[in-house]
């Protein structure tokens, strides 16, 4: 099942943006996707990079493996690999990551233990990644409200 935020649904109808549940299995098999190469690639090869399970030590591999076909068959070159985190702050519900805090309250929002630990996984995820530094801040904001912790 595809699990798109609201902030993400101005891109979600044609997947002209990687969405964060792709963005989360990419970091979990350890692959930088280009926007330009997930653009290159067909509309139905997006949506299966949507619906594909990346969740087992099986699936994560044979998801990774899948997108590197998909850039070389595109782009002659592989994506570059990075790191895989063995323990993602998005899976630890018990730890909320200071700089997230601290992205929360320039905008006057104060994050709790107990909001983290309410979010799933795939939210943690989004916050996480919309608060890193050159993020569009409005996305930041939108998600912060869809997930109702203002």
């Amino acid at each position: 099942m595809a699990d798109f935020f609201q902030f993400e649904a101005d891109f979600v109808d044609s997947l002209r943006c990687i969405p964060m549940q792709v963005r989360c299995k990419l970091d979990t098999c350890g692959i930088k996707l280009k926007l330009s190469d997930w653009n290159q690639m067909t509309t139905a090869k997006r949506q299966a990079l949507v619906e594909l399970p990346c969740t087992t030590e099986t699936e994560i591999q044979s998801y990774g493996e899948h997108i590197q076909q998909l850039v070389v068959q595109r782009t002659g070159i592989p994506a570059t690999k990075l790191p895989i985190e063995p323990h993602p702050a998005w899976l630890d519900s018990a730890t909320l990551p200071a700089n997230l805090q601290e992205k929360a309250q320039e905008i006057g929002v104060t994050l709790t233990q107990q909001h983290w630990a309410t979010l799933t996984p795939l939210q943690r995820f989004a916050l996480i990644k919309l608060s890193h530094p050159g993020h569009e801040n409005e996305n930041f904001k939108r998600a912060i409200a869809e997930f109702n912790l203002l």
